[in-house]
């Protein structure tokens, strides 16, 4: 007897909003990527706390007129609503209390145990979505991973990957795509 090749549902935004808002998933962390539900790992505590650093540090830096979120939606396409660890954004926290933003002037990533996985498949996702400046706070390699200049390149997971990866150590800076007045130090992003 052959065997049938298995169907996948895909998921749009809408539906998933609607999911979200009539509360199935009982407060599950998930995340929409490319129209696929994925569980969100379990946060150890130097993972965690990472996240906490770099949002302060963030935080610290920018001017008004900017917001950091921590671990909240983007909506970055039809099919796709990641929750990154950290996110830069125009406006303030009110702006958004309604609406997900669709645009992150900076998105941040804090690896260890989903290092390929921040790499590749959000590489690739927020390179699609538009994301103009991605980094990846290494925690193996204590390294700040800079990701820019999106392209198209069907063999990347979502189609899109970047061309540009700069790795940063201390006690050197990164300054923002998005505001290059703004620097921060990577030793400052590290434990």
């Amino acid at each position: 007897m052959a065997q049938r090749p298995l169907t996948v549902r895909r998921w749009t935004r809408a539906e998933y909003s609607r999911l979200v808002d009539l509360g199935v998933f009982n407060g599950e962390t998930l995340e929409l990527i490319g129209g696929q539900l994925v569980v969100a790992e379990p946060q150890g505590s130097s993972h965690a706390s990472s996240i906490g650093v770099v949002g302060a540090v963030l935080s610290a830096v920018l001017p008004l007129g900017w917001a950091v979120r921590i671990q909240a939606p983007i909506a970055l396409d039809e099919e796709s609503e990641p929750e990154p660890d950290v996110a830069v954004v125009a406006g303030a926290h009110r702006d958004y209390h309604a609406v997900v933003p669709t645009r992150a002037a900076l998105v941040v990533e804090v690896a260890e145990s989903s290092l390929g996985f921040d790499r590749l498949q959000k590489g690739g996702l927020y390179a699609r979505g538009g994301v103009e400046d991605y980094w990846i706070v290494n925690l193996i390699d204590r390294v700040l991973e800079v990701y820019r200049d999106r392209t198209p390149d069907r063999a990347a997971p979502y189609g899109w990957r970047y061309r540009s990866t700069k790795h940063v150590v201390p006690p050197a800076d990164a300054a923002l795509l998005a505001l290059p007045a703004v620097r921060v130090a990577v030793a400052h992003l590290l434990p």
